[in-house]
């Protein structure tokens, strides 16, 4: 159902997408791959770090709710992620990971898999982005920094933690065998019947016929210049690798020297790889190039997951499908 390269140049005209700064992330807990795969099933809580809160941020990753990107450490995204899954099971709701809760996540998986890094994985090009819309408009494509961005990307982690995982590990020569989160190939979802997006709790929901919550994601949801758009709209379809056109006038935080560009497809496009449009003008569900400060930072307007929970929620819609926005 892809969405018509002229239709989806018009609906990124409008200020949603630009990420809002935050605070840069402490460091990288200290664990290893051992610890996690020794990890048991202790309290999980506010504070927490380290190899059992990995171990339960990939299993609620496999679950369908998604503390977004795997770092190790308990935060908001952990909490709502913990929160909406204890409701999905009928589980007394606290946001920690209790006996009940780790019961009822563990799948049976391990919660670290092998990986051999394929060729595919590391022939890039990978390129350092340059500051700046302009600059970046002048690039033929926005791709992946290094092999570790995109690894990351695809196992849901945080680059740093990926290479705490392994140390000393050549993230970028096919061969090369790490250790990785397990949240490749798990069961498909049920279909979706409609889509609700919660600015207060940061997520965004996906729900089956009956209207149970099958799926969760952290979304970054409007902000004091560009609120969410309160309602039920619709979902017109889907556009893949979208470009995005720029203009300066629509941004309250363009830099001043900046004018009308386009910038290439990539999964560093300021919305990612995937557009999903919405019948209000203008909006959409996105992904991108910031996974870290997805749920903790504000949008332009529109609805900002993460590349691969974006991904899952453009394989989930189709069009005509609802998507209520509410507060």
């Amino acid at each position: 159902m892809p969405l018509l390269r002229p239709i989806l140049t018009a609906v990124l005209l409008m200020p949603l997408a630009l990420p809002i700064a935050a605070q840069p992330a402490p460091p990288t807990p200290g664990f290893d791959a051992a610890a996690v795969d020794a990890a048991g099933e202790g309290p999980v809580d506010d504070g927490a770090e380290g190899p059992v809160v990995l171990r339960a941020q990939v299993l609620l990753d496999r679950a369908r709710f998604s503390p977004g990107e795997i770092d190790g450490r308990y935060g908001s995204n952990m909490r709502r992620a913990i929160e909406g899954f204890q409701r999905s099971r009928d589980l007394p709701v606290s946001g920690e990971v209790d006996a009940a809760t780790w019961a009822a996540l563990d799948d049976g998986a391990p919660a670290l898999a092998d990986y051999t890094v394929a060729e595919a994985d590391v022939t890039g090009p990978f390129r350092p982005l340059p500051e700046g819309m302009m600059a970046r408009a002048d690039m033929d494509g926005l791709g992946y920094e290094s092999a570790a961005e995109a690894l990351g990307e695809r196992f849901h982690v945080a680059p740093a933690v990926l290479e705490a995982l392994n140390p000393g590990a050549d993230l970028a020569t096919a061969g090369t065998v790490l250790r990785v989160p397990n949240v490749v190939g798990v069961p498909p979802l049920p279909e979706i019947e409609s889509v609700e997006v919660s600015a207060g709790d940061s997520v965004l929901r996906l729900r089956d016929a009956q209207g149970a919550v099958v799926a969760q994601f952290p979304a970054s949801s409007g902000s004091e210049h560009d609120p969410l758009p309160i309602g039920e709209w619709t979902i017109n379809g889907v556009g893949r690798e979208p470009v995005f056109e720029y203009d300066p006038s629509l941004f309250h935080d363009a830099d001043p020297g900046d004018r009308e560009a386009t910038l290439p497809p990539g999964p560093n496009n300021p919305v990612g790889p995937v557009w999903v449009d919405l019948s209000k003008p203008h909006y959409g569900i996105h992904g991108t190039p910031e996974p870290a400060h997805v749920g903790k930072t504000q949008s332009h307007g529109c609805i900002r997951l993460t590349n691969w929970s974006a991904q899952t929620v453009a394989d989930a819609v189709r069009p005509g499908m609802t998507a209520e926005l509410v507060p």
